[in-house]
């Protein structure tokens, strides 16, 4: 039987179904708001079959319902739309084609949050939240997990520490959710792999979680490289560094393809590693490995989070060779530094992020892990007269005499 209604009244009430505003619905259809505004007004006498696909696909539903053909509203299964959390990040792709990646994914709301992925992890942080926002409240646990982890980082970096807060929440919950309810062991274990993420990078609690690698078997491979980056870098905060190298090192030489972004947070980890270990011209080839894999996609935002945990990598690598890049990273290291102390809430100074330029908390924490001014000279590359005068600094904004006091201020 034919429908009575008309293709915009249709399309007008799957909107609504969705919470889908006009605006919103252009975007996704890549057309312009006032041709929108014509199909929903019935102005079109045909709609493109360009556009028609997009719709079906978007809604789930016939073209024939779409239409008005019939008034059967048969929801169409996508093929291949199993969805997991944080796809981007677990996924392999050819360097310097992430965009194009992005574009092959045939789910409309895993690309779009393959994008929020992109966004975020390319410092992009207003464009991150617009798109994670989108799928905060959505019915698919996959989607919501990966939007309220964007959601809650790119607002960090935005210093929009209420809204951080609230994606934090909301992360909470669905892991409770996930402990509580008889839901399958895939999803429960990506459940814990996103809390886990975002515990170990924030230090925040965000609930009783149980041992990530009781739930790696249940992971693509990606996913279980971002894992390993997970329990390497415990492994760093607990300073067993031999182990974390060992965690990362068994890793990659067990990957065929290049994850991208897992890779990059795996390197730095090794980087981290090797700093403590006092072995800098190793940290450094490992950090340059960083550095190709980031550059081609822009990927940057990682290397800007770890710029405290470098401790001087940055600089040493990349303030003479590449001064562009170099200030960008450094913009993304005030923005992340300042919101990660805000919601962290530490017992340091909260003013230590704003007060020290990085230069100056490079040599700070540098000089607080035991290195003589003439190591900071030689590794930096510049004058242990250089270096004594930005202790000094460093020092007089801190309001301390000596590097022994260095410890109330400096990362622990």
């Amino acid at each position: 039987m034919d429908s009575n209604k008309t293709p915009s009244e249709i399309i007008a009430e799957l909107c609504v179904e969705a919470g889908i505003s006009k605006s919103e619905l252009a975007r996704r259809l890549e057309i312009t708001p006032s041709q929108i505004t014509r199909i929903l007004n019935g102005d079109t006498k045909t709609i493109s079959s360009d556009i028609l696909i997009k719709l079906t696909k978007l809604f789930g539903v016939s073209a024939d319902y779409l239409l008005g053909i019939t008034d059967k509203k048969e929801i169409i299964k996508e093929k291949h739309t199993t969805r997991v959390p944080m796809l981007l990040m677990s996924s392999a792709f050819p360097l310097g084609r992430c965009i194009e990646f992005i574009e092959s994914i045939d789910d409309v709301p895993q690309k779009e949050m393959a994008y929020a992925e992109y966004y975020y992890f390319s410092g992009r942080h207003e464009k991150a939240v617009e798109y994670a926002e989108m799928y905060l409240n959505c019915e698919d646990i996959m989607l919501k997990l990966s939007a309220s982890l964007i959601y809650t980082f790119a607002n960090l970096s935005l210093d929009r520490i209420h809204s951080a807060r609230f994606g934090l929440e909301r992360l909470k919950e669905y892991l409770k959710e996930a402990m509580l309810e008889e839901t399958d062991k895939k999803t429960r274990a990506c459940c814990v792999f996103v809390a886990t993420a975002a515990h170990t990078l924030l230090h925040i609690p965000v609930g009783d979680l149980p041992p990530l690698a009781e739930y790696l078997s249940e992971f693509t491979k990606g996913m279980q490289l971002w894992g390993a980056y997970v329990l390497a870098h415990k492994a760093y905060l607990v300073k067993d560094y031999q182990r974390s190298l060992g965690i990362v090192q068994t890793c990659l030489m067990t990957c065929s393809k290049v994850y991208p972004i897992a890779m990059i947070y795996l390197n730095l980890v090794v980087a981290m590693d090797l700093m403590n270990l006092k072995e800098t011209d190793k940290a450094k080839v490992y950090f340059m490995k960083v550095w190709e894999i980031s550059r081609p996609d822009n990927l940057i935002e990682g290397i800007g989070e770890h710029h405290g945990l470098l401790q001087g990598l940055i600089e040493a690598c990349m303030k003479k060779d590449y001064p562009e890049d170099y200030a960008r990273i450094i913009d993304i290291t005030y923005k992340f530094s300042a919101g990660w102390r805000r919601i962290h809430n530490p017992d340091t100074n909260e003013d230590v992020a704003d007060n020290l330029t990085t230069t100056e908390f490079t040599i700070a924490m540098l000089a607080n892990r035991g290195w003589t001014n003439k190591e900071i000279s030689e590794y930096l590359e510049i004058t242990p007269r250089t270096v004594k005068q930005h202790l000094t600094c460093v020092f007089n904004k801190l309001n301390i005499e000596n590097r022994k006091q260095l410890k109330n201020f400096m990362l622990r």
